[in-house]
């Protein structure tokens, strides 16, 4: 699928892998504070919410194709994101901090499988 209805938003979703990749990122905005180029706060409660409040990337990507994902293998690789975050919320609640998130064990499953759909989405 070539057209998307929601170019925004997919600008949107990979801004926020992108961040899930990075973990100077998340130490230096989301813990830091610091400001970086147009982002004047970024948290990880941002993501959780794009994800599972503002789009249905979290309960059921595949019904995003066509809107935000161009197809089953973009919806897969979201769904792994989303699958890594769920695990640590039934192991570690929904209520730590970002600077306890990130200091988890089970966090580079985030982060690697963040990276593996900002560049499945990056490249097409």
């Amino acid at each position: 699928m070539n057209q998307l209805t929601s170019l925004e938003m997919r600008k949107e979703l990979v801004s926020y892998l992108q961040g899930l990749a990075d973990p100077e990122y998340q130490r230096r905005v989301w813990i830091g504070g610091q400001s970086e180029g147009d982002v004047q706060h970024d948290e990880f409660d941002y993501v959780v919410h794009f994800l599972y409040d503002d789009t249905a990337l979290a309960t059921d990507s595949r019904s995003t194709i066509g809107w935000i994902l161009k197809d089953a293998a973009e919806a897969d690789s979201i769904a792994a994101v989303v699958t890594s975050i769920e695990d640590i919320f039934v192991k570690h609640g929904t209520k730590l901090s970002d600077a306890q998130y990130i200091e988890l064990p089970e966090w580079t499953a985030v982060v690697a499988n963040a990276a593996a759909a900002a560049a499945r989405l990056s490249e097409r």
